[in-house]
């Protein structure tokens, strides 16, 4: 297996695109990126894009022909474009296939991309789309909306750990903290816990705030040998880990609800991967569709014992200069969620942190980070691992 480098990522504004087409963001992050890593087109081997439903939200489907198409890769190269679906973490998953696809030697320079198109149909419509995600059978038919699963799960994890709505509201207000400083970020205004608390209420004990949005945003990252990196930049950003795994689609079914076993498996195969330890790792984007996702995701990844998140978080542990920076993009609650490209946003966050080129979210003397991403209530979980170093 070759090590693998980021030699170039893109990224488009994330919000309510109404003027916008699906092809017109992808496009716009796949140019970046593209500009970014100073390639010709006719070097791109292959091309995964992460899409959870583009059937349902823009009446699209065979969407890798439809991209590989109007980024000019089709008619002209004839790559092959593959379309990757894992729910939420469609674009995690389409940036492991790429970086598999350059590990193992059978391609050179790959783009994984990631994006969705959400605000074009009624929120009813988006909302019977996300629950497609969980099982619908048993879990959708009987009226079981994501937020009200992770409410379930943020309950026992309040009864069985003491967690507090302080605790569980300042991952929305850290969040929305570190977006201000995003200038993709959906949502760039700071809000305290008392916003949280006191908005709407959507499913006991989430309120409007501890809920991810709907987003339309697309990016995209292009991965080569490690070996051949510095031919595209100078700022290469190195894949020292890589973990997927899978647990049931059910919620119901699991053994424990406040653990999510494929993050922990994903996270321990990343790190495995890696040769490295939580304790190495200097900041890491996780998967926070809601708040009580963040607390579980830096549970489950080793970063803080179990029961122990929410009292770190509302220390201010997980805050930009604390002990384990988390989110520093404003995560899913601020930066936006269009599901399909979350995973590749993450992964952009990361590179730029690495390179020093954040901004004033700058994690200072940053050297490896991670990013973790969920499909429905944990039924999928990619980790990535990168570094500004390369392998020893």
């Amino acid at each position: 297996m070759r090590d693998v480098a980021i030699i170039g990522v893109g990224c488009t504004k994330f919000g309510e695109m109404w003027e916008r087409s699906f092809r017109d963001i992808v496009v716009e992050a796949g140019a970046q990126a593209i500009g970014d890593a100073k390639l010709n087109g006719e070097e791109i081997e292959a091309m995964y894009v992460g899409n959870m439903s583009g059937g349902q939200f823009v009446s699209q489907e065979h969407i890798g022909s439809l991209i590989a198409d109007f980024t000019g890769l089709a008619s002209t190269f004839h790559i092959p474009a593959t379309r990757v679906e894992a729910a939420c973490a469609s674009g995690g998953l389409a940036l492991r296939n790429a970086i598999i696809a350059v590990a193992s030697g059978y391609h050179d320079v790959v783009v994984a991309a990631g994006v969705e198109k959400m605000t074009d149909v009624e929120t009813g419509v988006t909302v019977d789309a996300l629950a497609s995600a969980a099982d619908r059978e048993w879990e959708g038919f009987m009226g079981a909306t994501f937020p009200a699963l992770y409410a379930m799960v943020a309950r026992l994890h309040m009864h069985r750990y003491g967690t507090t709505r302080d605790q569980l509201a300042q991952v929305a207000v850290k969040n929305h903290h570190n977006a201000v400083n995003n200038p993709r970020a959906q949502f760039r205004n700071e809000i305290t816990l008392d916003t949280v608390k006191n908005a709407t209420m959507v499913s006991d004990p989430f309120t409007l705030f501890d809920c991810s949005p709907i987003t339309d945003g697309a990016a995209a990252v292009i991965v080569a040998p490690a070996e051949d990196a510095k031919k595209y930049t100078d700022s290469p950003v190195y894949v020292l880990g890589s973990g997927q795994a899978t647990d049931t689609i059910s919620l119901h079914n699991r053994a424990d609800f406040c653990t999510f076993g494929a993050s922990v498996a994903a996270g321990q195969r990343a790190y495995e991967m890696a040769h490295v330890t939580p304790n190495d790792i200097d900041l890491c984007e996780v998967h926070d569709c809601f708040t009580i996702a963040e607390i579980l995701a830096i549970e489950d990844l080793g970063f803080f014992k179990k029961g122990q998140g929410g009292p770190a978080t509302l220390a201010g542990e997980t805050a930009i200069g604390g002990k384990i920076p988390i989110n520093t993009s404003g995560g899913l609650k601020a930066c936006g969620h269009p599901v399909g490209a979350t995973g590749i946003k993450q992964a952009v966050e990361c590179v730029e942190q690495l390179r020093g080129t954040a901004g004033k979210r700058q994690v200072d003397g940053a050297k490896i980070a991670m990013t973790h991403n969920v499909g429905g209530t944990g039924g999928t979980a990619v980790c990535h691992i990168f570094s500004n170093e390369r392998r020893k």
